[in-house]
């Protein structure tokens, strides 16, 4: 069983910050069935990408991106429909329209709303 250290992956992850939020989301990925690059040895999953990240058997630049698009709650205008694929959604009150809004905007509504919630509990 080969001994990792810190320093071994500090030489290849010079921000400390970044080797944490690397190692911890390609452990979480390890745990969710992600296949190894390494022989695992008996050694519990934050130990395994450890010695991933320090063997440089991980392409750092994709797990890079992963964890970006893991962590990411906004939704990029590029990845929302065609304005004009998009049907116009109507909510009605009684007879009459109150609002006329497409799918952009209501995910974008929904989205706001959902921020404004989990700020609220705290």
């Amino acid at each position: 069983m080969a001994r990792v250290t810190v320093e071994d992956c500090v030489e290849k992850v010079p921000n400390r910050f970044d080797l944490v939020l690397l190692a911890s989301h390609r452990s979480r990925n390890i745990a969710s069935g992600s296949p190894l690059t390494i022989d695992r040895d008996n050694d519990k999953t934050p130990v395994v990408a450890l010695r991933e990240l320090a063997d440089e058997t991980l392409e750092l630049d994709e797990l890079r991106e992963s964890l970006v698009v893991g962590l990411q709650r906004v939704i990029q205008d590029d990845d929302l429909p065609e304005e004009e694929e998009a049907p116009v959604l109507a909510l009605e009150h009684g007879d009459a329209k109150q609002t006329e809004m497409n799918e952009a905007d209501l995910l974008r509504a929904l989205q706001g709303d959902r921020d404004n919630d989990s700020s609220s509990r705290f």
